[in-house]
């Protein structure tokens, strides 16, 4: 069963589509680097990015969590 990171990870890949992670960084205003540790599921993210990333991405937590 894959966790909240590995669920998170996941789940912003898709959602971004044809967006590269240094476009989808900037609209966001992380590093590219950031995303691609976020994408790997080797970085926690915290509340403030969370709610960044569902801005952006038009959903809910918990459907970029899969709660």
């Amino acid at each position: 069963m894959a966790g909240f990171r590995e669920n998170l990870a996941e789940n912003i890949r898709k959602r971004r589509g044809n967006l590269t992670q240094e476009a989808f960084a900037k609209r966001i205003g992380i590093d590219q680097s950031s995303v691609n540790r976020i994408e790997q599921g080797e970085q926690n993210v915290t509340i403030d990015t969370l709610e960044l990333l569902c801005k952006r991405l038009k959903c809910k937590a918990g459907e970029l969590l899969d709660c």
